[in-house]
């Protein structure tokens, strides 16, 4: 089975590859840097060629503002084109949880755009939600801003999981049939934004304080208490935010 993923060499897409070649399969890894581009097709037709599955595990550079809505969109429907061009029989994408209840951000409102792109092409797909991986609480620093030492964020909740087990849920879905459907995949503790970022953040030792402020945007959206939580049938991963952070490149880097 040939099974290329868009954006292979990227966080997720890289460890998907690396698991379905562990199980034996022929897993391509496309992307800018292979000479994939999926915003303006070049290298779309080339890559597709023969494949069977195609799972998406591409991300937009800029996840703030427009840019990021207009990526999605662009790249999902160039990607679909392509796909039906070359026959593939299975569409795997990875998205968020909450994608549907966020149109005031367009880095949601872009996945969801791209989600609906891809019930509407006719190719048989399996979408995957998941929650904020932990590897994104960086991004939801830089996004938030600090200034005097102080963050404010969001006490949504939300429940982060590893990037390694949405990879390896991924990886199973790419290789068994397609469910036209959305599933859903979180980790296994739910707690409030603010919190675990100023867990995150204390276990980095940064001197930056967390304030609850429940206006504060999310990626342009101002969030309810529960909109980034996944629904009751979500798999609930193994691995714990403690767990994580101690494999982490942050508890392994010599401060």
């Amino acid at each position: 089975m040939k099974i290329v993923v868009i954006g292979g060499t990227g966080l997720v897409g890289r460890q998907v590859v690396d698991v379905l070649r562990a199980d034996g399969h022929e897993a391509v890894a496309a992307s800018r840097a292979t000479g994939v581009n999926v915003v303006t097709g070049v290298g779309l037709d080339g890559a597709l060629a023969g494949a069977d599955v195609v799972v998406d595990a591409s991300n937009s550079e800029a996840p703030y503002g427009e840019p990021s809505y207009e990526f999605f969109a662009l790249a999902a429907r160039n990607l679909l084109d392509a796909e039906a061009r070359a026959g593939v029989g299975h569409h795997v994408s990875i998205s968020v949880v909450g994608s549907d209840r966020q149109r005031h951000s367009p880095y949601f409102r872009g996945k969801a755009a791209a989600e609906d792109l891809i019930r509407a092409s006719g190719i048989p797909y399996t979408i995957l939600h998941a929650t904020q991986f932990y590897e994104f609480l960086l991004a939801i620093v830089e996004a938030g801003g600090v200034s005097d030492q102080a963050l404010r964020l969001s006490p949504a909740y939300i429940q982060p999981v590893a990037s390694t087990d949405v990879a390896e849920a991924l990886a199973r879905i790419a290789v068994n049939p397609p469910r036209n459907m959305t599933l859903e995949i979180a980790g296994p503790e739910l707690e409030r934004m603010s919190d675990i970022v100023q867990r995150f953040l204390s276990g980095l030792e940064s001197p930056v304080e967390v304030v609850i402020d429940e206006r504060a945007p999310y990626f342009g959206a101002v969030l309810e208490e529960r909109s980034l939580v996944p629904c009751e049938a979500a798999h609930r991963c193994p691995v714990g935010f403690e767990a994580w952070l101690r494999e982490s490149e942050y508890a392994k880097a010599n401060w």
